[in-house]
C-alpha cells in the first residue's frame, strides 16, 4: 500500500505541484481514508520528501542506464534529457517551484543529490567526448560542468523563464543547443547537426 500512495502521490505532485494537492486530494484519487495514508506517512511533509527521493533515485538508475550504453557523448546527452522530461511530466505545474517555495529544505537535499549525481554523469560525458575528438581538448572540465549544472537549475526557474514564453520541451532543447555549441569541435558539429536536423523531420 505504502509503495502505492507514494506512485499516485509523485503522480499527482508532479501534474499539479506540491502544493496544490491535498491529503484530501490524495485519498480521493486513491479511493482510500485519510487515515491509511497517515498510517504510513506521519505528516505530508514527510510524503513529499519520500516522494522526491523515489523520483530522484528512478531518474538516476534510468540515467546511469543510459551512460552505461556507451553511445556517443552528444547522442547521450538527448538521450537523458528525453528521458528526464518523460519522467518529469514536462513539469508543466511546476513543481520545481512549488517544491523550492514551500519546502525548501527538501528542495535542497535534492538539489545537492542532482548536483553529485549530475557530477559523475557530465565530466565522464566531457572527458569521453574530448577522447572522441567531438568536444574541444582545451576545455575546464569542472568549469564547463559547473556551468551546465547552473544553467539546467536555472531554466527550472518560471519567473525568469516563463512557459507562456518557454515551453519546457523548446526550452530543454535550446539550451542543450546552446551547451554543446560553446564545447563541440567541427566534427562533433556533425553529429549535433545530424541530431538536430533528424529531430525536426
Amino acid at each position: 500500500m505504502k509503495e502505492n500512495i507514494l506512485d499516485i502521490a509523485t503522480n499527482l505532485f508532479l501534474r499539479l505541484g506540491f502544493k496544490s494537492v491535498t491529503m484530501d486530494d490524495l485519498a480521493n484519487e486513491m479511493g482510500i481514508s485519510k487515515k491509511t495514508i497517515y498510517a504510513h506517512f506521519t505528516n505530508k511533509t514527510m510524503l513529499v520528501e519520500e516522494c522526491t527521493m523515489k523520483l530522484f533515485c528512478s531518474i538516476s538508475e534510468g540515467i546511469d542506464h543510459i551512460c552505461s550504453l556507451h553511445k556517443n557523448p552528444i547522442e547521450e546527452l538527448y538521450e537523458i534529457k528525453k528521458f528526464a522530461l518523460h519522467h518529469l511530466k514536462d513539469e508543466k505545474a511546476s513543481p520545481q517551484y512549488q517544491l523550492q517555495k514551500y519546502y525548501p529544505k527538501i528542495h535542497e537535499s535534492i538539489k545537492q543529490k542532482q548536483y553529485e549525481m549530475m557530477g559523475e554523469c557530465v565530466v565522464s560525458n566531457i572527458k569521453k567526448g574530448i577522447e572522441l575528438g567531438i568536444y574541444r581538448e582545451n576545455l575546464n572540465i569542472d568549469f564547463v560542468f559547473r556551468i551546465y549544472f547552473s544553467g539546467v537549475t536555472s531554466i527550472k526557474d518560471h519567473q525568469l523563464f516563463p512557459v507562456t514564453k518557454f515551453p519546457i520541451v523548446r526550452l530543454m532543447d535550446d539550451y542543450l543547443e546552446y551547451h554543446l555549441r560553446g564545447i563541440i569541435t567541427p566534427k562533433g558539429r556533425q553529429i549535433l547537426n545530424k541530431i538536430i536536423n533528424s529531430n525536426q523531420e
